[in-house]
């Protein structure tokens, strides 16, 4: 990874130093990972069951893909995700569902970076 790639992750909200040392200082693997994030489907299920309204679905796919994003390093959107689980499980559902914005907002700056990677 070179570093103009690597600023652009952190200034996606990729904590690549953090990331690193999760992976063991293999960046090659760790680029693997970034490159099957946007294929992981837990995205594209919150997305159907909020619009669906069905907290349940969107509880497990919420706390799925907040899993994947805190392996990542992915804080913002690991941080929005937790928000988003906590307010499902309190029967919040409309706060819940408030917060896909900014979920989406951040899904989409990670994903336009990682389609720059090699």
């Amino acid at each position: 990874m070179d570093e103009q790639m690597a600023k652009e992750l952190v200034e996606a909200g990729i904590d690549v130093e953090a990331a690193s040392e999760r992976f063991m200082g293999n960046i090659a693997m760790f680029e693997k990972f970034l490159k099957k994030f946007p294929a992981d489907p837990n995205y594209t299920r919150l997305e159907e069951a909020v619009g669906n309204g069905q907290p349940e679905a969107a509880l497990s796919a919420a706390h799925t893909l907040k899993g994947v994003c805190g392996n990542l390093s992915m804080i913002p959107l690991h941080g929005l995700l937790a928000k988003q689980v906590e307010h499902i499980r309190a029967d919040d559902w409309k706060t819940a569902v408030g917060v896909m914005k900014d979920i989406r907002r951040e899904y989409e700056k990670v994903n336009a970076v990682l389609a720059k990677l090699p």
